[in-house]
């Protein structure tokens, strides 16, 4: 029989040969791990090929993305879409090998990584979503949900601060099917990590409340056999495997160099690495067919998904509701009821409209449709009563495993990643929350949520100088125009109670990320918000008009709105013809047609003013070069709420003298 250790060269052998053909890439962990790999995917992962998508598979995260070619040969000889052709063209212009594993690109790929620990914080969202949803759906003789996550991960993640924030939290929920694989091959790009990098890694997850296996060697078969079994065999809590592993395992002149992180090892080394590991083809990309045929995972992947198969069609027959919901949730799909629900909350809502923060019109929203999407997953960065994000029926899947409320203590970015693990995972849609300026905290969080373009809603509130007495470090200026700027992520600041279900609507509906920036201080509902609220999910839309053309347009969004609404009056009871347009979501009204945005926004009409209590670089696109913005461009102040709007020119005089000035 053929030599276990020809089958992870084949790994080494395809990982240089395409980094080599790119002259582009990293070789180094692909080599060093490839033993760790081979043991895991050939007798331990439960996967099939075929099936990229089959529910109970076990997840494999490469968290150290830029070892993609260790997942691309990977998915090669296990007989995944990826053909030779593929990985011909790693790192080329549309492959389906791209420098870093990309979700939705690839089959097999779970997440997009490459950003240092993110997958990491994946990979605890994966667990959690595993194990909640385990709770949820399996009964006696049915574990219909019942997988693990396996994630690798290499120095750099682990120097990463949300490795700190995922893992503390992932040990204090007991993950036990989350099990860790740790590169630790002692190298990065600036050369050997002793110098910045000397914690200790196994007493630090120890403190966590993990299970830790030090010292393996992962260049021996037997040991790591021996440590993933034992991994699997802790019940309470998760596991970290601590690897030492040579970079660039079996290049003869270069392993354990910095420079084969992220180098070619160029063909006079790639030559004689072959000879090194005894790899008899010479042809670049050769793989003998003895090879593939051990590698194969085709049949035997089929095969174990086609017990689970058979256990779900009794699942079904004992459990016909509760297997249609799995399927319904699983498939992203809302409940036939949806439309009917919620159209039956805004006429209850525009029927009573009340003047109140829009957080807390946002809280009688999921207050709502809880009751009617069991798919909700919600959960703070430790300010569950200031976000208002919990109902009456909110459970800490802590405290009741079978729950829907995640408490993530103060972890903003590791909320946001495990979130986007949770989503990617299926059978969830998770919604966070913090204060907006603290969104800064989870910035990499959120463009890769829209980068993956994943379902999840990101609440933000506390969402201007509103907020008052805290000051400038809570107080959000620039954070409005940083979060539009990001493609795929759709930023709803509504203005009142029936601008925030649109919002929640359209989140909810939406196949990506959604943000909703939310205000701390009551708001006046806005009446013609009832009249508009078709065009309201378009964006932007007018909520006060003129007769013939307008003079002047003012755009204004949020809490802004109210003070736009009063000048209007003033100035139209003056005999002037002024619009007011309300964009709650500039990146939806982006999107709609020409013919509906410039009905908002004649381009015969270039007098315009946008009123917005944050930056005011965006604004000007709305408004041009005859327009003006009355926005924030400095930092905050701590003071009472009415003074700082008083203080930034927040008011009616001001901005009447303002746009007297422009009238001209």
């Amino acid at each position: 029989m053929l030599h276990e250790q020809m089958l992870a060269n084949a790994i080494r052998i395809l990982s240089i040969d395409c980094i080599q053909h790119a002259n582009s890439g990293h070789p180094g962990a692909p080599m060093g791990m490839a033993d760790i790999a081979e043991v895991l995917w050939r007798e331990y992962m439960n996967h099939n090929p075929k099936n990229p998508n089959w529910i109970n598979r076990d997840r494999f995260i490469l968290s150290n993305g830029h070892a993609s070619m260790l997942l691309y040969s990977i998915l090669h000889l296990t007989g995944y879409k990826i053909s030779i052709e593929d990985l011909k063209n790693f790192r080329q212009l549309h492959s389906k090998t791209p420098g870093h594993p990309e979700y939705k690109h690839t089959d097999g790929v779970e997440v997009t990584t490459g950003p240092l620990g993110q997958g990491l914080a994946n990979a605890v969202g994966f667990a959690i979503a595993e194990r909640t949803l385990a709770n949820q759906f399996n009964r006696p003789l049915f574990n219909i949900i019942d997988h693990y996550t396996y994630v690798f991960v290499g120095d750099g993640c682990m120097m990463e601060g949300i490795s700190h924030e995922s893992c503390s939290l992932a040990g204090t929920m007991k993950l036990n099917k989350l099990i860790v694989l740790y590169d630790k091959n002692g190298i990065s790009i600036d050369g050997s990590v002793e110098e910045w990098f000397s914690d200790n890694t196994a007493a630090r997850f120890e403190s966590y409340g993990w299970h830790v296996i030090p010292d393996v060697d992962g260049h021996n078969r037997k040991s790591i056999n021996i440590a993933i079994n034992q991994a699997k065999s802790i019940l309470n809590k998760p596991s970290l495997i601590i690897f030492k592993t040579i970079i660039a395992f079996g290049s003869p002149n270069k392993s354990g160099q910095s420079c084969t992180h992220g180098s070619p090892l160029g063909t006079s080394e790639i030559l004689a690495t072959r000879n090194k590991l005894c790899w008899n083809e010479q042809t670049p990309f050769l793989i003998p067919q003895k090879i593939y045929k051990l590698w194969d995972a085709t049949i035997i992947g089929q095969q174990k998904e086609n017990i689970w198969n058979q256990m779900f069609l009794q699942y079904q027959k004992t459990y016909p509701d509760l297997a249609q919901e799995l399927t319904r949730r699983v498939q992203c799909k809302l409940p036939i009821y949806w439309n009917t629900k919620i159209q039956k909350l805004i006429k209850q809502l525009s029927t009573n409209p009340q003047n109140i923060a829009t957080r807390q019109s946002s809280q009688i929203v999921i207050e709502y449709i809880s009751k009617y999407l069991p798919e909700l997953l919600g959960g703070s960065a430790d300010l569950t009563s200031s976000n208002l994000t919990t109902y009456s029926q909110s459970s800490s899947i802590i405290q009741n495993p079978s729950g829907n409320y995640i408490h993530y203590g103060v972890r903003e970015f590791g909320m946001t990643a495990i979130a986007n693990g949770i989503s990617v995972h299926g059978g969830f849609l998770p919604y966070t929350a913090t204060f907006l300026t603290f969104s800064d905290y989870s910035k990499n969080a959120i463009r890769m949520a829209a980068l993956m373009n994943n379902r999840h809603i990101m609440i933000y509130t506390h969402d201007s100088i509103g907020l008052g007495e805290d000051g400038p470090t809570h107080q959000p200026i620039e954070q409005l125009s940083s979060l539009r700027m990001i493609p795929n992520l759709q930023i709803w600041r509504p203005c009142d109670q029936i601008e925030t279900v649109i919002a929640w609507k359209t989140a909810i509906e939406n196949t990506g990320p959604t943000v909703l920036i939310l205000t701390r201080q009551t708001l006046k509902q806005q009446k013609n918000t009832i009249i508009n609220m078709t065009n309201i999910s378009k964006g932007g839309y007018i909520l006060q008009d003129c007769y013939n053309t307008p003079e002047l347009i003012i755009i204004a969004t949020g809490s802004e709105i109210e003070l736009a609404v009063n000048i209007y009056h003033q100035l139209t009871n003056e005999g002037y013809k002024i619009r007011i347009v309300s964009m709650p979501c500039t990146n939806i009204f982006d999107q709609q047609n020409a013919t509906y945005r410039e009905q908002v926004l004649p381009q015969t009409v270039t007098k315009r003013l946008a009123i917005e209590a944050g930056h005011s670089d965006l604004w000007y696109k709305y408004v041009g070069l005859h327009g003006k913005v009355i926005g924030i461009n400095t930092f905050g102040k701590s003071a009472p709420a009415h003074d700082l709007f008083n203080f930034f020119g927040f008011t009616k005089n001001h901005i009447l003298q303002e746009i007297n000035i422009l009238l001209q």
